[in-house]
Order: structure tokens, then C-alpha cells, then sequence
């Protein structure tokens, strides 16, 4: 039976959680290849590890070597010195993200069907039975 694949990404929201401690989540709706559609919920923590195995997979496509050549979308960057558990930064984060998920899922197979990307868009267990 052939493994389902991502086919669209859609960043819908934020929701506000508060354990293990006070944080938003974004509100993601996957289809898949094989018609099925679920609502998971990724913090952008994960998104950052995300990028960060994939620019470590595939340095070439990350621009490591040759910027130029980088076809991996940029993720928008990590709050510092600030409090990034607020409302404002997870709505201003929102466009983007839902920008570097529809670009992610576009890529050359290769990249867009990996192991990595399939594993982040899967239902887990917690995007079962939200708080």
C-alpha cells in the first residue's frame, strides 16, 4: 500500500494552552493524498525543529554552500529577549507560517515527501484530544 502524502497545508489559527506552561499553538489543516483531511496543533517550536533537520538533510538546498541555490523556505525567525507566548506574536507569525508550510509541501518530492516532513504533519495523540 503506498504511504499517504501531504497534499495542502492550511494555517487556520491560534490557540492559547497552558500546559505544561502558558503558549499558542497553531491550528493546522492537513489533506492528504488519500482524501482524508485532520486538524493537528504544532507550537513554533516544532516548526523550528523542523527546519532545522531538514536544513541539516539537505545543506545544498538549505544554501549552506551557495545561498543562491536555497530552496527551502525561511521559517520566520525565533523571538529573543521578548516574551513570545503572547497572542500578538503568534497572529503576526500566522500569514507566515501558513506561507512556509504551503511552500515546504511544494518542493520536489525528495524534500516535500520525506520522512521528516510526513512525521510533522502526522496526527499525534495530543492532536486528538486537545486541551
Amino acid at each position: 500500500m503506498p504511504r499517504r502524502t501531504v497534499q495542502e497545508v492550511t494555517v487556520q489559527d491560534v490557540q492559547k494552552r497552558r500546559n505544561p506552561n502558558k503558549h499558542y499553538v497553531y491550528i493546522i489543516k492537513v489533506l492528504w493524498s488519500d482524501g482524508s483531511a485532520e486538524n493537528i496543533f504544532r507550537r513554533y517550536s516544532k516548526f523550528f525543529d523542523l527546519q532545522m533537520e531538514l536544513l541539516d538533510k539537505f545543506p545544498v538546498e538549505g544554501g549552506q554552500k551557495d545561498p543562491k541555490r536555497r530552496i527551502i523556505p525561511f521559517l520566520p525567525g525565533k523571538i529573543l529577549f521578548r516574551r513570545s507566548h503572547i497572542r500578538d506574536v503568534a497572529m503576526k507569525r500566522l500569514r507566515p507560517i501558513n506561507e512556509y508550510c504551503t511552500a515546504l509541501i511544494q518542493l520536489p518530492v525528495y524534500i516535500s515527501q520525506c520522512e521528516e516532513v510526513r512525521v510533522f504533519f502526522e496526527t499525534r495523540p495530543e492532536d486528538l484530544n486537545p486541551p
